[in-house]
């Protein structure tokens, strides 16, 4: 039967988290479709992913040489045979149902695109309590102030994500992605329940707050807006983050 959803992960350096990513999507309850790709890993993740060899639900490939996390998902995107993609980093877990409610609200609003809210962990894996909570309504104007879409929390259509691939992975290549797709196609749907359990990682290129503000502008100036309008998006993103972090 053919799966309605295709879930991508990108699998690096990640032997001790990516057995629950996966778990986490098989644990799903719609039909659907694992595409697992090692982007070439120092850290060989063979052994930690031979138990699903034998599983027709997951389907593993590796990269001939090493891509990067979006070209990654775009490859995954190109794979896949599912109506709808979600994207599932090789270090976040997902709480069963996170698929099927995102599936009703896109089938009932016509959205292309959806998102969750998220729980954050430690890095061992601690349940923190705290949530980053996500708009019904996430809109391209809103967008512009601050990305409240996770990558690990997308559905979409897959034809969608085919339109709008990801790029340079050192220029917030997610955010440009969702605001590319929000300006043609108008809003997204927010789930404001933490169905996504994502892991902060040390050192990471997301969790750095200099590195993440200084591609924020790269992305304003990415999206067309002249000198004047990104310090303007920029100083809301800067409000948008002190009222994340701090409040």
């Amino acid at each position: 039967m053919k799966p309605e959803v295709s879930v991508i992960i990108p699998a690096y350096n990640c032997s001790r988290t990516i057995k629950q990513a996966i778990d986490s999507a098989l644990c799903q309850d719609v039909i659907s479709e694992i595409i697992v790709i090692d982007d070439c890993s120092p850290e060989d993740p063979t052994e930690c992913l031979a138990e699903y060899k034998s599983n027709p639900q997951v389907r593993l490939y590796k990269n001939e040489t090493n891509l990067g996390v979006a070209a990654t998902r775009n490859k995954g995107v190109q794979l896949a045979e599912g109506e709808y993609v979600a994207f599932l980093d090789s270090d976040d877990i997902w709480r069963p149902g996170k698929l099927s409610k995102q599936l009703a609200v896109m089938k009932k609003t016509g959205v292309v695109l959806s998102s969750t809210a998220r729980e954050l962990m430690e890095e061992d894996g601690t349940h923190t309590g705290r949530i980053l909570p996500v708009p019904e309504k996430i809109t391209y104007k809103g967008m512009l102030y601050g990305n409240v879409i996770n990558c690990s929390s997308v559905v979409m259509k897959r034809e969608v994500a085919a339109e709008f691939p990801m790029g340079d992975d050192d220029a917030h290549e997610d955010y440009i992605c969702w605001l590319q797709i929000l300006k043609k196609y108008g809003e997204a749907a927010g789930i404001n329940e933490p169905l996504l359990l994502y892991r902060m990682v040390k050192n990471s290129k997301s969790g750095s707050k200099l590195h993440s503000a200084k591609m924020t502008y790269q992305v304003y100036r990415k999206m067309g807006f002249g000198t004047v309008k990104s310090l303007g998006y920029f100083a809301g993103y800067a409000i948008h983050g002190v009222k994340k972090y701090f409040l």
